[in-house]
Parts: structure tokens; C-alpha cells; sequence
């Protein structure tokens, strides 16, 4: 299958440790970085916003301005490259879009402002003589690129040749805009793109996503079971019947984590460390963190952690439910770290004070606190009603906390549901209610008092083997299948041959 060394393009509107609001940045960040260590030529593009000071980070100026087509005129752009040597990072720079901004989204102006950076993406790429053989677009920021590829650029000799992958990390995202995008773009000629099947409000807007699954040469997700829960329209936010259409180039692919940074061995934010076969220094770390959540340093009590989104979407809805019941009846204590809806702060707050010293909330999000919940509690807990991929739980298992998640999207691929004797890394639960998370966190608690039973479950999350090297070696396959379908049409593989187990 290798054809050689590839000329890959990744754009993402997030990558660490640069500009980041969620897992986009965090995988940004690692894959690229795995796939060129496997030879290909991968080289990442990002707006450079005004919380990215060129001075105070070392960049440095590539191309001082080069003009970008935008809406039947150019706009002038710059670009500036990290100082870094394990993978080629660049910016583009714009200061009405970019520069003068301090956030990253949320603005009124966001469509025009990602169509100006994909679209400055790919003529970045000319002006520095560079010709991708893959464009890697990540959700719906970088969508319009395979548009653009199958219309303004069909005929262009420098992209002639160059395959498209689209990657979609959340579907609930779409980036909907009215028809004056399309005259933003420069593809307002092809007008809105109509399906029988899909709801009259969608087809009577631009959905990004929508023309990013229709043009793209190789469609991914992140993970093979939300690859085929977005075929349906409970999953699908109305564009599963364009996902059916093109379910034989749809792949879902577990993204893992980097190992070297993700390492209870080696982690400086952890009051000590251990390994798989250092369990018992662990109990260090969870004296340590009790201690630091004001909870009452016992051994004996299932110290159960949770770091997410207060939402409905993260399960919090039917935790909420059982969560005093949890901790009327059970010997757990709970730690919760995360800001969102409010209703959730106040009721979590409330909790907190009716127990103290058994719950503890952080209403922020600390990255140092977080790797301490995952090296110190004893239970991780993931009651997300979806999540398409998810990187807590790996975390979590890497460091040794037990998860229990809701069987769905990347949750129902990662983890192991346990099985007397030891089998398994963790519990699942369906279906999607209070009850059931309350049963499941009963009976993981029960495991719990019997310390050989616990331990092996432990070592069975911690041995599972969700590298980012597996994922990066998917991925170097796909771009060849992606080359291969738009030079020949004749493809490389099939769903099946991405087993990542």
C-alpha cells in the first residue's frame, strides 16, 4: 500500500499549545506529530490569533504578504512558522480577522473569518512552492476545502492531483451560515445543496459540514462506533442521509494518546509516581488529592473523579438525578471539575455543602488538577449521552482510574466491559438513565472492596494499548486510499482493514 513518502496539509482552527478550547487542539497537536515520525511530510496550518504573540513564542516570518481570493476581490495575508523542528507549524496571518481578536470563536463574523483561513491555507501552500498530495481538514472551520478542490480549484495544475480527507470530531458542529457565504466563498453558482432526504431547513442553508462530507475524497470520525451511529437519524443532526450516500468512504478511527506526555511514571503534576506494576505507590496520589479536594483521607471509600462540561451532552442530566442517592448509600466520595450550564453549578454547589467532605466541586478547568483526578481516583466517571470519540477515559485508564461510561460513540470502543473473573478495564452502562448509572456505580463500587479483583481490573486498563501511533498508522494508510481513489478511483481499503483492537 505505502506509495513513499506523502506531502500532507493538516488544517485544524485549534492545535496546543498555541490555541486550544478542547480535544481538536490536543489532537492536532499529537497525530501530526505521530505521522511524521512514520516519514510522511505532514505540515499544519492555523490562524494566527491575537492571543499568539509572533515575539513572546519565536516565530517567524515565511511569507510577509501574499494575496488570498475573497468574495470577487483578494485579501492580502502573512504567514509565520513555529520555531519548532518535530513538525512544521504555520499561521496564517490577517489582522481584521485574526490578529485583532483574543478569543477564537463566538465571533458574528466567523463564517468569513474560516473560509479566509482555509482559503488562505491553501494558497499558503503555493506561494512556499510545497504541493500537498493530501489536504487533512478538521471539522467544520476547514470544510469547504474538498469544495473548493472539486470547483474554483478543478482545473488549477497545482492541485490537480491533491486528495481530500475530512475528519469529523463532533457532528453537532456544523457551522451554519445563510447564502451569503457562498458569495464569501466564490461558490455562490452552485447555490444550496439540496437532498431528498434531509429536513427543508437544512437544505435552505450552507451547511460546511454538509459540503465537507459531500466533496471530500475520504471521510473519517473518531471512532468506529460513532462512524456508524451518525448513519442514523438519531445520531446523524439531520445529515444522515448525506453520510449513507457515502458510507463506503466513511472510517472511524480511535484517536489515542501520546504516551510520553500522558505517563503516571514520569507526570510532574502527580505527588508521586507509578506504573503498572507499581500499583500500590498509588495510593499516595489519592491521599493526596482527598486532601486537596478537602474530602476525608480514607482508603477504604471509592474516590470517584469526573472532569467535564456541565451538560446535558456529558451526562449530567441523569447525574444529577442519583448523585445524592449516591452519596447517601454508598461508600463513595466524588470529586467534579468543570464549568457550564449554571443550573448544574448551582445544584452541585448545593450538594457540596449537604456533604462536606465527601464532595467536592471545582467550577474551572485546571489541566494539573485534572491529571491528578485521573491519578488518584479510584473511579472515572464518563455518563456522556454521546461522545464521538472522548480522550478522558484513555487518560483516565492510563492512570489507573476505573472507568464507567454510557456504551456510546468512542466510550463503547475503548472500553472493556468487565466480566467475572477479571476480564475488562472498566463498566459500561445502557440505556441512557439515572438508574442504570446508579446500578453501574454500585456494582463497580462493590469490585472495589475486593482489592485483587480491583487491582486486576486496574492493570487491564492500564496494559490497553490506545497509542497515538495506532491512530497515526490508520491515518497513513487512509491518505494513501484518499490518493488513490481521487488519481484512479479504485480504493485501498475497506472499514475492516483499520482494526485498531
Amino acid at each position: 500500500m505505502d506509495q513513499g513518502p506523502l506531502h500532507i496539509l493538516y488544517l485544524s482552527a485549534e492545535i496546543l499549545p498555541y490555541a486550544a478550547t478542547g480535544g481538536l487542539a490536543q489532537v492536532a497537536a499529537a497525530l501530526p506529530r505521530a505521522i511524521r515520525r512514520l516519514g510522511d511530510d505532514i505540515r499544519v496550518i492555523i490562524p494566527r490569533y491575537g492571543l499568539i504573540h509572533p515575539e513572546k513564542l519565536g516565530l517567524r516570518r515565511v511569507l510577509d504578504v501574499f494575496p488570498v481570493p475573497f468574495e470577487r476581490d483578494v485579501e492580502l495575508a502573512g504567514l509565520w512558522e513555529a520555531p519548532e523542528t518535530a513538525l512544521p507549524i504555520y499561521f496564517i496571518e490577517h489582522e481584521r480577522f485574526f490578529g485583532s481578536r483574543q478569543g477564537i470563536y463566538a465571533f458574528p463574523d466567523d463564517g468569513e473569518r474560516f473560509v479566509f483561513y482555509t482559503r488562505a491555507s491553501l494558497e499558503a501552500a503555493r506561494h512556499l512552492g510545497w504541493r500537498p498530495d493530501v489536504i487533512h481538514c478538521n471539522e467544520w472551520h476547514t470544510a469547504l476545502a474538498p469544495n473548493w478542490l472539486r470547483t474554483i480549484y478543478q482545473d488549477d495544475p497545482f492541485f490537480a492531483e491533491t486528495a481530500t480527507l475530512y475528519t469529523i470530531h463532533n457532528l453537532a458542529y456544523q457551522g451554519i451560515f445563510g447564502y451569503r457565504i457562498l458569495q464569501i466563498a466564490g461558490i455562490e453558482s452552485q447555490g444550496f445543496i439540496a437532498h431528498p432526504e434531509i429536513a427543508p431547513s437544512l437544505n435552505q442553508v450552507v451547511s460546511m459540514m454538509g459540503r465537507g462530507i459531500i466533496f471530500a475524497d475520504v471521510l473519517t470520525t473518531v471512532s468506529p462506533s460513532y462512524a456508524e451511529e451518525i448513519l442514523t437519524p438519531e445520531f446523524g443532526e439531520g445529515l444522515d442521509p448525506l453520510l449513507r450516500d457515502r458510507q463506503e468512504r466513511l472510517f472511524g478511527v480511535i484517536v489515542g494518546l501520546d504516551m510520553e506526555t500522558w505517563d503516571p511514571a514520569t507526570d510532574p503534576a502527580l505527588p508521586c509516581h507509578f506504573d503498572v506494576a507499581h500499583l500500590d505507590a498509588r495510593a499516595q496520589c489519592k491521599a493526596c488529592l482527598q486532601e486537596e479536594a478537602g474530602l476525608q483521607v480514607e482508603d477504604q471509600v471509592a474516590l470517584i473523579g469526573l472532569t467535564a462540561r456541565l451538560s446535558d451532552q456529558k451526562g449530567f442530566d441523569i447525574l444529577t438525578a442519583v448523585l445524592e442517592p449516591m452519596l447517601r448509600f454508598l461508600p463513595v466520595q466524588c470529586i467534579i471539575m468543570g464549568a457550564g450550564e449554571e443550573r448544574y453549578h448551582h445544584q452541585l454547589d448545593h450538594l457540596q455543602r449537604r456533604y462536606p467532605g465527601q464532595l467536592a466541586f471545582f467550577p474551572t478547568y485546571d489541566e494539573n488538577l485534572a491529571r491528578r483526578i485521573y491519578g488518584g481516583s479510584d473511579i472515572f466517571l464518563m455518563p456522556s449521552r454521546r461522545e464521538p470519540g472522548g480522550l478522558d477515559q484513555l487518560k483516565a485508564m492510563r492512570y489507573g482510574a476505573v472507568p464507567i461510561v454510557h456504551a456510546t460513540g468512542g466510550l463503547k470502543d475503548t472500553v472493556i466491559h468487565h466480566h467475572p473473573p477479571e476480564t475488562g478495564s472498566g463498566f459500561r452502562f445502557e440505556p441512557y438513565d439515572g438508574m442504570a448509572l446508579y446500578a453501574a456505580v454500585a456494582r463497580a463500587v462493590e469490585l472495589f472492596l475486593h482489592p485483587p479483583i480491583w487491582r486486576a481490573i486496574q492493570q487491564n486498563a492500564m496494559r490497553h494499548d490506545f497509542t497515538i501511533e495506532k491512530t497515526a498508522q490508520a491515518y497513513h494508510n487512509l491518505y494513501r486510499h484518499a490518493l488513490s481513489l481521487k488519481r484512479t478511483g479504485q480504493p485501498l481499503l475497506r472499514s475492516q482493514d483499520l482494526d485498531q483492537d
